[in-house]
């Protein structure tokens, strides 16, 4: 059961978050979720419902950590909203830094209904080179003041791409002034680490295992380390790589773009469609900001409380005149895909019986399905998990990760789905895709339009991921 979420600002890879590293901005975030957490549980049944519906959070003790450690928190009101998030695309043919993501997934395990997210939080994605990329990831971000809650955490479980190593959840738990007793176990499922790590979490409520949990995801792309591969000989230097291996070379490892283009060209997917498909999504996002749609689960971080990437001008006819990004005959491009992202988000998991005697609103998870395909379809990952769950639910929103649009459109199409109910305000064309938090950032926004705003009673969550996986989740308002 989820009963609070809150994410960073989403920034362009190097941009507004570059120097807030992985573990400081997951910091960030978990201790503005667990503050609100905090004020939900002290405020009883009688004022718990207005906590989190509330449209900001935190408290004064995260105020201090983050101060300790000179990040902010952006605190309005003597309350905390804190978020971070960073993320911006390479450039792709001279045009706008794109980005990208994908996956296949072919079914492997199901899940029920034991949590709930009790309050989400998330950063905004940031551009990943221009605000974010001058230090190492534990730079920045909540300060690691050690400070005793009222609610007895069992465990904090994060997605993470690339990050440093060491147990991103770990060290995030740590800076966020959690506690030693608290552990933290890192997740990488590629782009659904974020979304598995709730899942996981869940099923630890499920087992019996505890009863509070910390679970999302974060990434910094802005200060991910090099990697190389280790020099065969002393006569030999590092092979520096982008991306580690998604699948085995003899059965196909193609980057996500290529694989886009192969997506859509086989489920027919128009360039047309494309265009319209990434322009609606920014001007979702557009209308989300101008409205305050997202003040809620946005925590400021370094005084940044803002996505960095949608753009208000982006109509079907401007993207219309961006080039093939990939390949020379391909309908994806710098503007109709994802941006890589700086971002967090996290939310507070617990049982039922905890929500019931709090009195408190919450989403309640009531299945999901992990599957996986052919790794040269990556894009597709998601369909078979989002089959299942849909034979037997009927979302009334849905937040599907948009890596491309055109391998989105693909995935919705062969699901069955509208992709007009698809990512309401706006999905990750527009806002960016901070890959090991992405679905994380799928359950904030579903809990912001769902429970904040006492919106749709279902909602659907799914994305594809690198190596050809896919995890979607259905998710139930609880009043």
């Amino acid at each position: 059961m989820v009963i609070a979420a809150r994410r960073s600002p989403i920034g362009e890879a190097g941009g507004v978050l570059r120097n807030v590293a992985v573990d400081r901005l997951a910091a960030a975030v978990l201790r503005a979720v667990l503050d609100d957490g905090e004020r939900i549980t002290a405020s009883g049944s009688s004022g718990a419902v207005d906590e989190v519906r509330s449209v900001s959070g935190g408290g004064e003790g995260g105020r201090a950590a983050c101060e300790a450690a000179g990040t902010s928190l952006g605190w309005v009101a003597g309350e905390a909203r804190g978020m971070s998030a960073g993320g911006m695309s390479e450039r792709v043919a001279g045009e706008a830094r794109d980005a990208s993501a994908g996956g296949d997934v072919g079914r492997v395990s199901a899940g029920g209904e034991a949590a709930t997210p009790e309050n989400a939080r998330r950063s905004g994605p940031g551009a990943d080179r221009r605000a974010a990329a001058d230090g190492p990831a534990e730079a920045s971000g909540a300060g690691a003041v050690d400070r005793r809650f009222a609610i007895p955490l069992d465990d904090v479980v994060l997605g993470n791409v690339l990050g440093p190593g060491g147990n991103t959840a770990r060290v995030a738990s740590l800076l966020a002034g959690l506690g030693h007793d608290v552990p933290g176990m890192t997740v990488d499922r590629q782009c659904a680490s974020g979304l598995s790590a709730i899942t996981t979490a869940a099923a630890l409520i499920r087992a019996g295992a505890g009863d509070w949990y910390l679970a999302g995801g974060a990434e910094s792309p802005s200060t991910a380390p090099w990697r190389a591969w280790r020099p065969r000989s002393a006569a030999e230097p590092p092979r520096f790589y982008a991306r580690a291996p998604f699948a085995p070379p003899e059965i196909g490892d193609p980057e996500m773009g290529p694989a886009a283009d192969l997506v859509a060209a086989e489920a027919g997917i128009s360039r047309q469609r494309q265009d319209a498909f990434a322009a609606r999504s920014h001007a979702r996002a557009v209308a989300a900001q101008a409205e305050g749609r997202f003040d809620a689960e946005v925590v400021d971080v370094d005084g940044i409380t803002t996505d960095q990437r949608p753009r208000p001008n982006f109509t079907p006819e401007r993207l219309a005149r961006f080039r093939p990004a990939f390949t020379a005959d391909g309908t994806a491009t710098a503007a109709n895909s994802c941006g890589i992202s700086d971002g967090a988000a996290a939310v507070l998991m617990t049982t039922e019986a905890n929500r019931r005697r709090l009195g408190v609103p919450g989403l309640r998870l009531a299945g999901w399905q992990t599957s996986g395909v052919d790794p040269n379809r990556l894009g597709l990952g998601a369909v078979p998990a989002m089959r299942a769950l849909l034979a037997g639910h009927a979302p009334e929103v849905v937040e599907f990760n948009e890596a491309f649009a055109g391998q989105a459109l693909a995935c919705l199409d062969a699901a069955g789905v509208d992709d007009r109910i698809a990512s309401p305000d706006g999905g990750a064309i527009a806002l960016g895709h901070p890959w090991g938090a992405s679905g994380a950032v799928l359950v904030v926004r579903l809990f912001s339009r769902m429970v904040r705003a006492g919106g749709p009673r279902t909602g659907l969550a799914a994305l594809s991921s690198g190596g050809g996986l896919g995890v979607a989740t259905v998710w139930e308002r609880v009043d």
